[in-house]
């Protein structure tokens, strides 16, 4: 049994090694592992076993965090049946993510009320829980960012930042049309991207 200088002194390392979750479950799991006769090395196991979900559960909220979706939708939400021509199947396989891994786009063309943004969302969201960064934003949004960006002196750290993503989605492109110098520097953040990294537009604009 430990005594409490041991425990303080075990919860001063530990969170000096930055293991909150080991720190906040190892005099309960030790316990637990008395009383079920458990050997060290089955103890030590649920211990990282739970420091390892902890992480992964904190890291794909913070991947979800930075994407900035501006709701959660998933394809569970999506009603397929509404829209007969649309291939479920082509969009469950491009949920695996390999497509982004190619450096390959997206392009989800159709009328308004179709449900690209939903589509576009769970796509990104996807990508998100496969441990890829992903931002997202609709065009005017985007080239607003761009042009305050370029106002502040800030734009190529705003591209830089671009750039890191994995995913760039850019939602309702050709709902509102832009300044020259809006659709120039909306131009360069694709062509950045071409064959670096992915890019997903949804559009109601013919193909």
């Amino acid at each position: 049994m430990m005594t409490d200088n041991t425990t303080m002194l075990l919860k001063t390392n530990l969170k000096q090694l930055r293991l909150p979750t080991i720190s906040a479950e190892f005099a309960k799991l030790a316990r637990e592992a008395a009383d079920g006769n458990q050997g060290y090395e089955q103890y030590l196991l649920r211990l990282t076993e739970l420091e390892v979900a902890t992480r992964t559960a904190n890291a794909l909220k913070s991947r979800i965090k930075q994407a900035r979706f501006p709701v959660m939708k998933d394809f569970a939400d999506y009603d397929f049946s509404l829209m007969p021509n649309l291939n479920k199947h082509k969009f469950l396989e491009l949920a695996r993510g390999e497509w982004i891994d190619q450096r390959y786009n997206c392009c989800l063309i159709g009328s308004p009320g179709t449900g690209k943004t939903h589509l576009a969302i769970a796509l990104a969201l996807a990508a998100c829980r496969q441990g890829r960064r992903v931002r997202f934003f609709t065009a005017a949004d985007l080239v607003t960012r761009l042009e305050e960006a370029q106002k502040q002196y800030q734009l190529e750290r705003l591209l830089t930042q671009l750039d890191k993503a994995d995913l760039l989605v850019c939602d309702e492109l050709g709902y509102l049309s832009f300044t020259r110098r809006g659709a120039e520097l909306l131009f360069q953040v694709f062509t950045d991207r071409y064959e670096r990294s992915s890019l997903l537009i949804t559009s109601n604009l013919a193909f």
